[in-house]
């Protein structure tokens, strides 16, 4: 029996002063799953998942979230997704709680603060200012505010760059109870590791087109590859770098 999707792009484009970003990506992304988007530095991740967001609009192509159109629906659709993305400002001189405070004002059924940031450890930080929090816990509070909705799809940008290996795992762990939950999240990464544990499917993206969309094992057999990560320098033909941009 087919799962319903959740969020489904057909034909998926967009282009930058001629040069085709985005081009032709079409993706069936099952409810409850955990699916991450891979590819080298400018293969388009951040682009794609913008427009599943409704952050950018395509050139062409479709893009349903949950039934709803990311542009025509916006309202709608902010009800029931969060976002976090690398390029997310936020304000320097509030604490942790008032931010919080300010995105569950967003939501007619939040998350507690007390929830929301002891889902990624940030309980004892609740009072300290945005701006004298470290680069991990800004990250995982960024991470925070996009589940304090309640939301039913999840997009993820490179969460857990630049973070400590505990740190890390923590994030990780908050996925899995998304996982759990029955939450579907949408994670772009370059982090071989973090993929193959918590990812059930991976669409493997290079110059804006998919190579490949598999599980990671079926991606890592597809390529007569030890790990994911010997798949991903055989697929695409490159390295992969520390906080590679999408």
């Amino acid at each position: 029996m087919t799962k319903e999707l959740a969020v489904e792009t057909t034909n998926l484009r967009k282009s930058y002063k001629g040069r085709a970003v985005v081009d032709g990506i079409s993706l069936g992304i099952e409810k409850g799953t955990t699916y991450g988007i891979l590819g080298p530095n400018g293969a388009g991740k951040t682009t794609t998942v913008e427009m599943i967001g409704g952050l950018r609009k395509p050139d062409s192509g479709a893009v349903s979230v949950l039934g709803l159109h990311p542009v025509r629906e916006r309202a709608r659709l902010r009800q029931v997704l969060g976002i976090q993305l690398q390029s997310a400002l936020l304000h320097d001189a509030l604490t942790a709680k008032e931010l919080v405070d300010l995105y569950r004002s967003f939501y007619p059924n939040p998350r507690s603060v007390e929830e929301t940031l002891g889902l990624v450890h940030l309980s004892e930080q609740r009072n300290t200012r945005f701006q004298k929090l470290s680069g991990g816990q800004q990250q995982r509070l960024s991470v925070a505010l996009a589940l304090v909705g309640r939301p039913e799809v999840v997009i993820l940008d490179e969460i857990t760059t630049g973070l400590d290996p505990t740190a890390r795992r923590r994030i990780w762990a908050t996925l899995e109870t998304l996982h759990d939950d029955g939450v579907t999240v949408l994670m772009v990464s370059h982090a071989m590791d973090e993929v193959e544990r918590l990812c059930d499917r991976v669409a493997l993206i290079k110059d804006g087109r998919v190579l490949i969309e598999d599980t990671p094992a079926g991606i890592t057999e597809s390529a007569g590859a030890e790990n994911l990560e010997e798949a991903f320098v055989s697929l695409t033909g490159t390295e992969i770098y520390e906080g590679e941009a999408a």
